[in-house]
């Protein structure tokens, strides 16, 4: 799928906003792509009662307690059903949870060793795409450097158009 831009624009623009929709159009593909490339990785390994959104969230979690509030603000996860995928990973066994002490309302979540193994697995596919991508050339330090630069100043600027815009 292409985003493609409903509104004529000068050609003078066209070139920048023709680039711009292609990188948006190439993000959104690449993180279901990912998600793919880590669910193909947990049928391999024999892991069926996962999803790949919820791998990632264990991954990013990692040896962390956290509340679910902390997930969204610690860019842990992105999705509006962390809640959902939260309690389905406790029912599940791949997470603790405990409510705090100090505010009853809210529930920290740390990983068990179930989830902790699901970690490991995600941990190693990606240390096994690094490492691909760098034998075979595909990026370097140099590339990987400049695209995540590149993302970073983009996230900057999308998050102070939601914060002063509005």
């Amino acid at each position: 799928m292409s985003i493609q831009n409903p509104i004529p624009i000068p050609p003078s623009e066209a070139g920048f906003m023709q680039s711009y929709l292609d990188a948006l159009g190439l993000v959104e593909r690449l993180h279901r792509l990912l998600l793919d490339v880590i669910k193909d990785e947990f049928e391999r390994v024999g892991v069926l009662d996962i999803n790949a959104v919820q791998a990632l969230l264990l991954f990013n979690i990692g040896d962390n307690e956290v509340t679910a509030g902390e997930l969204k603000s610690r860019g842990y996860y992105q999705g509006s059903n962390v809640s959902y995928n939260l309690k389905k990973l406790v029912d599940m066994g791949y997470m603790h949870h405990q409510r705090c002490e100090i505010d009853r309302r809210s529930v920290r979540v740390r990983l068990t060793e179930k989830g902790r193994y699901i970690r490991d697995v995600v941990a190693e596919l990606f240390s096994r795409h690094a490492d691909g991508m760098e034998n075979k050339g595909v990026l370097g330090d140099a590339g990987i450097e400049d695209i995540t630069r590149s993302l970073k100043r983009m996230e900057r600027y999308w998050t102070d158009q939601i914060r002063y815009i509005y």
